[in-house]
């Protein structure tokens, strides 16, 4: 076998126990699975129609992440989302979206600048017309442009995963007539201070946006929305 074909064989395993990983990963972030229930390696193998190889590991990364337990001789079992890790992701997350927003001003392109304002203004008029779901999916790229106006493909794919976290539960609370038009203000001066070129302005408002947000989480319904998706 020659190097070529050895990179080709390490490549494709890796990539198909990330396959079955993001699945999985997703399955449970979703609410496919239930908290405490048990992953069987032989049924999702079947399932996804691959071998328990690349399941058995995918199990072990999902258990690095927290999202599942592996309990010696028993089984994998999910153990999900607790209110303490939103919490924690919040509070790590505000800190992050404060940095890339400060590394926004310096490396956005005009274009992702232009789609930026774009989407602030969109927003501004689905909040005046009440509607709330175009305003959460707007309220979802506003972060996702500034994460890739960052130029940090490590600092982007850490807030993605943050953000993909907790989205079962911010979609349940950023949907009110209160919340969603003033997050969207927030986007506005973050937006304008990174446009600027202020990072110190970008970085102290996106810090604080995340703090917001996860304070209305608090007072608006967070522990309702766990009691409704059957989360802990």
């Amino acid at each position: 076998m020659n190097s070529y074909d050895v990179k080709s064989e390490v490549s494709d395993k890796y990539s198909l126990r990330g396959r079955v990983f993001s699945r999985l990963r997703e399955d449970i972030l979703s609410g496919r699975y239930e908290e405490y229930e048990e992953l069987r390696e032989v049924a999702i193998g079947e399932e996804m129609g691959v071998s328990r190889t690349p399941v058995r590991e995918a199990f072990r990364q999902l258990e690095l992440e927290g999202l599942i337990q592996i309990v010696p001789n028993k089984g994998a079992y999910v153990t999900g989302i607790t209110e303490k890790d939103v919490k924690d992701i919040y509070m790590i997350r505000s800190l992050l979206e404060g940095l890339c927003a400060r590394w926004a001003t310096e490396h956005i392109t005009e274009e992702q600048m232009e789609e930026m304002e774009e989407n602030v203004y969109l927003a501004e008029f689905h909040a005046r017309k009440g509607h709330l779901e175009q305003l959460a999916e707007l309220d979802n790229r506003f972060h996702d442009i500034m994460y890739e106006a960052c130029d940090s493909k490590i600092l982007e794919h850490q807030l993605k995963d943050f953000h993909q976290y907790v989205l079962r539960v911010r979609k349940k609370t950023l949907s009110n007539v209160n919340r969603g038009p003033k997050s969207n203000e927030e986007h506005k001066g973050i937006m304008e201070a990174i446009k600027a070129k202020d990072g110190e302005l970008a970085e102290k408002l996106a810090h604080q946006h995340m703090i917001n947000a996860y304070d209305n989480m608090v007072k608006n319904g967070l522990r309702e929305a766990y009691v409704r998706e059957g989360l802990k």
